[in-house]
């Protein structure tokens, strides 16, 4: 084959351009620091780097943003935690106090001031939010455990109303001590002459003083709606487990099964006086309290230990510190939205059970961790009800102490051998008699009382141990986390990055020989074939 100068000069401008590219490809990995500057250049490299970039971007985003995020929700939760555990040990430490029977009304009365403020800032603990989310709220991160003083107003001006379905056990039915002492003072059987002293000393007013055990299903709420517009009262649906109309039963004198329903009383004392007379037996609902109320013989006819049942009623009065009935039950509520307009929304209604309300975080590959703890773990509504009952309680003991000491400034106004002084000698007896009988209902409400506490503090205990748990897991996985994303970006500086000494190497070698090359050509070039003619 004959070879020609141009063929030459053809041949050696292709192989300099060649080592221009490869020169040129050095050039820019030392400018890059990359082994590829598009696809083409590599494809195997290429493929690779886009699925370490991938890896790298997930592990990032689940290590320096999921995690971390979930790292401090788990954290705010802790220390609200730990600030409810200080409160209820603090609840649980005057209770213990209180029952000691040596305290005066006095001293109980400051002890349930405080014990009322600490109630107060337990559910005010609920409310802690991060970040601009309440953390105890379920899904409904943006709305509070509690209702605010701005809520009550809205409420007010909007006409809010809630109808609320409660669940209730067998086990959620308690009993309470009444004691009845309206006796005391009342004209007696054998007041002839109408003067209210017994003439015939026959009875004694410590006989109208009475003790009584009730049983009762609390409402998680006071102040329900208990009459319409027109002053007919409003009853509760109650339904037994498979929703059947809950009845109430008794024996009557022949030993035959009687039904009972539920009479209204706006007055908790004639309530709870009606249901310990027993004649005819009743079953007290009070709106007032939110109490059902009935006698030993309605509990045992009509309930056992596998009895499950439904109380439905609407509220429509509502303060500021209630709590907010959407976190905890099914129910409905009814606002109004303009003149003669209603807006009625659904809650927790959905055919499912919906709560708890568990958030999770993805902190991993196909892997996620409950960074929530919902309100019904922790904020159990006993707690204000609780409240309720000592402030009966106290009220009761106040008022006997009033009446002892209005029959003991009296006596004072009469000779000790008058008809009248030893009347009011009787009565004080009775008042007496009371008192002892409603301190030792104080004394046995607080003793109760701490062991409510201590099943309060159980409750938050399983919350803090499950949300430490959490937070162990998730170290463990941000631990790992970070270990992954320190491999793939080690595996992709390999695959991408260069070795900055060799690659400096072979630019200098492809210099040279990109020199050496020219001098070559130039030297080929120089002779021709007219040089041999």
């Amino acid at each position: 084959m004959r070879i020609t100068n141009r063929i030459m000069r053809n041949n050696s401008l292709y192989n300099l351009n060649q080592n221009k590219l490869l020169e040129d490809k050095l050039t820019n990995q030392m400018t890059n620091e990359s082994k590829i500057a598009r696809p083409s250049d590599d494809p195997v490299v290429a493929i690779r780097a886009l699925r370490l970039r991938s890896n790298v971007t997930y592990v990032t985003q689940y290590y320096e943003k999921n995690a971390e995020d979930a790292e401090h929700w788990l954290s705010v939760t802790a220390d609200a935690i730990k600030t409810i555990d200080d409160i209820l040990t603090d609840l649980y430490e005057k209770a213990g106090s209180a029952a000691n029977k040596d305290l005066t009304s006095d001293d109980l009365n400051i002890i349930l001031t405080q014990m009322k403020s600490l109630t107060e800032e337990f559910y005010a603990s609920g409310n802690v939010d991060y970040a601009g989310r309440y953390i105890f709220s379920g899904y409904r991160t943006d709305t509070a455990i509690t209702f605010s003083a701005e809520d009550e107003k809205r409420m007010r001006d909007e006409a809010y109303s809630y109808n609320i379905k409660e669940d209730f056990g067998y086990a959620d039915i308690d009993s309470f001590d009444f004691t009845d002492f309206s006796g005391i003072g009342a004209p007696l059987a054998d007041d002839a002459d109408g003067d209210g002293i017994d003439d015939t000393t026959q009875q004694s007013y410590e006989q109208s003083v009475t003790n009584s055990k009730l049983y009762r299903v609390r409402l998680s709420y006071d102040d329900i709606d208990g009459k319409d517009g027109e002053g007919v009262p409003i009853l509760p649906q109650l339904k037994d487990g498979v929703g059947n109309p809950l009845t109430f039963q008794y024996k009557d004198a022949d030993g035959n099964t009687q039904t009972l329903g539920l009479t209204s009383f706006d007055d908790p004392e004639e309530a709870y006086r009606a249901v310990a007379k027993n004649d005819p037996p009743r079953v007290a609902y009070i709106p007032s309290t939110g109490e059902i109320v009935f006698s030993e013989g309605v509990y045992t006819e009509s309930f056992n230990d596998k009895s499950k049942f439904s109380v439905t009623y609407d509220k429509s009065t509502w303060k500021e510190g209630d709590i907010n009935p959407v976190h905890y039950f099914e129910c409905t509520e009814t606002r109004a939205v303009g003149e003669g307009k209603q807006r009625k929304t659904a809650y927790n209604q959905d055919g499912v059970t919906t709560m708890p309300q568990d958030i999770y975080y993805d902190v991993g590959f196909n892997q996620k961790i409950q960074v929530n703890t919902t309100a019904p773990e922790i904020f159990s509504h006993d707690v204000q009800r609780d409240m309720d009952d000592f402030q009966r309680c106290m009220d009761q003991l106040q008022g006997i102490e009033t009446k002892l000491s209005d029959i003991e400034e009296k006596m004072k106004e009469f000779p000790e051998d008058s008809s009248a002084y030893k009347d009011l000698m009787k009565q004080k007896e009775a008042a007496e008699k009371a008192q002892t009988y409603i301190r030792e209902n104080i004394h046995s409400q607080f003793e109760n009382q701490i062991t409510k506490y201590q099943k309060y503090l159980d409750a938050n205990n399983v919350a803090s141990t499950n949300n430490a748990t959490r937070g162990s897991r998730l170290d463990l996985i941000s631990n790992r986390l970070m270990n992954q994303q320190a491999t793939f970006k080690d595996l992709q500086t390999d695959n991408e990055s260069i070795d900055v000494t060799q690659v400096a190497v072979e630019l200098t070698s492809s210099e040279m020989i990109y020199q050496a090359a020219l001098m070559a050509t130039g030297k080929v070039m120089q002779t021709n074939l007219m040089n041999y003619i």
